[in-house]
């Protein structure tokens, strides 16, 4: 189990600076049509079935990846996504069925786990659970690695594109984005993450994230109301575009988006904030009553495999969990330090935490007092 931050950080340290590949993505994707993913019905058994329905965040697994499985297993891959952890876990809630394998991040796995919507799959008895690198093979939000597999690991921080930014360079603070000069109105888009923006401002105000304090959470409001006419846009999804085709100038980004960006756009830098940033990882579950259990269970599975890993890897420009995995990595991977984690940054990690009620509750109120 992970038994305190330190020891979190120190494998993201290893993975995010190249000496292992420990690695939210999550931007377009395929969809499926709504409704029961058994489509045979209840006469059709399990056992006979070759289908597997997953559910994951916008183009955040790769179209290669899945054919390969398929061609592998004879297990048929449909997709359908979403833009948020919430998004996810309220069409569950509401009996949304036919999945799968959903792809939480995770604080919310331990949700999942907690008001009964996964299904205990015990990870830890898969033939390639060895392949996981300690201490994600017993994170604290699942020790036994009962009910989840790794997927993903990242960053949340913020880009700007430095050919266009005035001056050309900007403070390593989260106070460039959130507190931006004026000539950055309407020019800055904002992930619409409620959890990730709370940290960031409350980083920047020197706040813990899990403040259960009413006037810190006023603080930040009055931070993000302030910061509002400079946004853009609050979405989680197409900042590629975004910055790509100069909407805005910055974007509030997962550091593989930024990888991505990168690719196409030279001048766009990514900025670990002084005050702190996030680090989190997303895992494969199978909700709760999924109809292909036995699929899911290969797939998490093979999933866990070096050269697996790393094709996810090198397409959604995150990092990974899994051993060996690094000899499978892009150099232009290797080579990005929006990926591979400049040394002299390890200090600015900061692990995730589920908060308390009382924290979630003030985050929700904030949140939808913003977005109103």
């Amino acid at each position: 189990m992970i038994k305190d931050a330190t020891s979190l950080i120190s494998v993201l340290v290893l993975a995010l600076s190249g000496l292992s590949s420990a690695g939210c993505g999550r931007d377009g994707g395929q969809a499926k049509p709504e409704g029961d993913a058994n489509a045979e019905g209840q006469a059709a058994s399990q056992a006979a079935s070759k289908e597997l329905f997953l559910y994951i965040f916008s183009d955040y697994y790769p179209t290669e990846l899945m054919k390969k499985f398929e061609a592998e297993t004879g297990i048929r891959i449909t997709i359908d996504v979403y833009d948020s952890n919430e998004t996810m876990l309220a069409k569950l809630q509401a009996g949304g069925t036919g999945y799968d394998v959903v792809v939480p991040s995770d604080y919310m796995v331990k949700t999942m786990i907690d008001v009964g919507l996964a299904e205990k799959i015990d990870v830890y008895a898969m033939e390639n659970f060895k392949n996981i690198k300690a201490p994600l093979a017993a994170p604290d939000f699942d020790p036994k690695r009962e009910y989840s597999g790794p997927y993903m690991v990242g960053l949340t921080g913020f880009t700007y594109d430095s050919a266009r930014v005035p001056g050309g360079t900007m403070e390593e603070s989260w106070r460039s984005i959130l507190d931006p000069a004026p000539e950055l109105k309407g020019q800055i888009g904002m992930l619409d993450d409620e959890i990730d923006v709370w940290n960031a401002a409350a980083y920047y105000l020197g706040f813990d994230k899990c403040t259960e304090k009413p006037e810190d959470a006023e603080k930040i409001l009055a931070l993000l109301q302030k910061q509002k006419p400079s946004v853009a846009v609050y979405k989680s999804d197409g900042a590629l575009e975004r910055m790509t085709s100069k909407e805005v100038m910055m974007h509030m980004q997962w550091n593989g988006q930024a990888h991505r960006v990168k690719q196409k756009l030279t001048s766009v830098v990514f900025v670990y904030p002084k005050e702190g940033l996030s680090f989190w990882n997303d895992n494969l579950v199978v909700p709760k009553g999924a109809k292909n259990k036995q699929n899911a269970r290969t797939f998490i599975n093979w999933m866990m495999t070096p050269e697996n890993a790393a094709a996810a890897s090198n397409f959604t420009g995150y990092m990974n969990s899994i051993e060996g995995s690094e000899k499978f990595l892009r150099p232009e991977l290797r080579d990005d330090p929006a990926v591979v984690m400049p040394e002299q940054y390890k200090d600015r990690l900061r692990p995730g935490k589920v908060c308390s009620a009382a924290t979630r509750k003030l985050r929700s109120k904030v949140w939808t007092r913003l977005r109103k």
